[in-house]
């Protein structure tokens, strides 16, 4: 799975923590350090496994298994609020960004 972040929503890294507003429902997100190390992470073109193998378990100590299901579910639950965009293909341009929408939505 390929993620990126949406274009449509603001965000700004305050200390350790990553604070995001829904476009939709201007809601306000905040995450840890590690959803905020995933949030920086994520490029559209890097398979979330390789994410979390490379950026959270060498940074956070953690396993594999354990992190990947927790960035499965951040990732499920901030892409249902329209915050990450979520593909089986890279996500390398805004062409690639409105598919992979249309796709999901």
């Amino acid at each position: 799975m390929f993620v990126a972040r949406s274009s449509a929503v603001a965000a700004r890294l305050l200390e350790e923590e990553m604070v995001i507003m829904c476009p939709r429902t201007s809601k306000l997100f905040v995450l840890n350090a590690v959803g905020s190390a995933i949030w920086s992470a994520l490029d559209g073109g890097t398979p979330l496994s390789d994410l979390v193998r490379d950026q959270i378990c060498a940074r956070f100590d953690v396993d594999f298994e354990t992190a990947m299901a927790h960035a499965s579910e951040f990732v499920q639950q901030l892409a249902e609020h329209g915050i990450l965009i979520t593909a089986e293909q890279p996500i390398t341009n805004q062409v690639s960004l409105e598919n992979a929408t249309q796709e999901a939505g």
